[in-house]
C-alpha cells in the first residue's frame, strides 16, 4: 500500500473479548476499510481463556494491533464473573443475572475511547447486542446513545470538531443472524470462547446462559456448532 493509501485508511479501535460477538465486530470492520486495533481486558473474569481466544482471533483476522489492558473489577465484586464465592447460574433466573459485571462496559468503552484518542482513531466498535442476550443494562441502544454522547464532548478530538464515532453494529440481530454474518465474512467460530466457565483450555462448560445462547444461535443458523464442551 502507497504512503498515499494509507493516509486514507481510518483507524478504528475495536473491544475485542475473544467472544462470538465481538470476533464478528472485528471482521465487521476489517471488512469495512478500517485499520482495526483490537483492545482486550483482563479484569478478574474468571473465564480468562476468553484472552487467549481474542489472541487467536485478532491474529487470524489481520488486526493491525492487539493489546490486552488490566483492570481489577473483582475489587469491587458484585458479578458472578469476578467473585468465586457467587455461582454462575445454570438456569435461566428473572431479571439482571449475577453475571453482570457492574459499570464493565462502561469503563471498557472509555479505556477504548481514550487508546483512539491516542491513536488519533476516529471510531470505536463493541459488539454488544439487545436482542438474543442476557437482558445486561449496558447492553442496550440506550446505553450505546448515551456513551455517543459523552465521547461527543468528553476528548480533544471533540473539541477540535471531530468527535469520535461509536459503533454497534450487532445491538438488534439475533444471535443466528450475527453469526451467518461471520460466516460470511470468513470468522472461524472454533477459535472463540464464549463459556462463562471455560476452563483453561477454553472447553465450555454446555449449560451457562453464554453457552445456552450460542447452542440456540447455531441452531437457529443452520450451521454446525464448532464449540468444544467438556461434556
Amino acid at each position: 500500500m502507497s504512503a498515499a493509501a494509507e493516509d486514507t485508511v481510518e483507524r478504528a479501535v475495536v473491544l475485542l473479548s475473544g467472544g462470538l460477538d465481538s470476533a464478528t465486530v472485528l471482521a465487521a470492520a476489517i471488512h469495512a476499510g478500517f485499520e482495526c486495533h483490537a483492545l482486550s481486558f483482563r479484569y478478574g473474569q474468571r473465564h480468562d481463556a476468553e484472552l487467549a481466544a481474542a489472541a487467536r482471533v485478532a491474529q487470524a483476522l489481520g488486526a493491525a494491533s492487539h493489546r490486552v489492558i488490566g483492570i481489577e473489577l473483582g475489587s469491587i465484586g458484585g458479578s458472578a464473573l469476578t467473585d468465586a464465592d457467587i455461582p454462575v447460574p445454570e438456569a435461566p433466573t428473572e431479571g439482571i443475572p449475577a453475571t453482570y459485571v457492574p459499570a464493565r462496559n462502561s469503563v471498557f468503552l472509555a479505556l477504548g475511547m481514550g487508546l483512539a484518542e491516542v491513536l488519533d482513531a476516529g471510531h470505536l466498535f463493541i459488539g454488544v447486542n439487545a436482542v438474543d442476550y442476557s437482558g445486561y443494562p449496558d447492553c442496550r441502544p440506550e446505553f450505546i446513545e448515551a456513551f455517543q454522547a459523552l465521547a461527543s464532548i468528553a476528548t480533544r478530538r471533540a473539541v477540535e470538531g471531530a468527535p469520535l464515532a461509536l459503533h454497534a453494529p450487532l445491538i438488534r440481530l439475533t444471535k443466528a443472524e450475527i453469526i451467518r454474518h461471520g460466516v460470511a465474512l470468513g470468522v472461524d467460530y472454533g477459535l472463540t470462547v464464549s463459556c462463562y466457565q471455560a476452563d483453561e483450555t477454553g472447553a465450555a462448560c454446555g449449560r451457562c446462559e453464554a453457552c445456552r445462547l450460542r447452542r440456540a444461535g447455531f441452531e437457529a443458523a443452520g450451521l454446525p456448532d464448532p464449540t468444544r464442551y467438556r461434556d
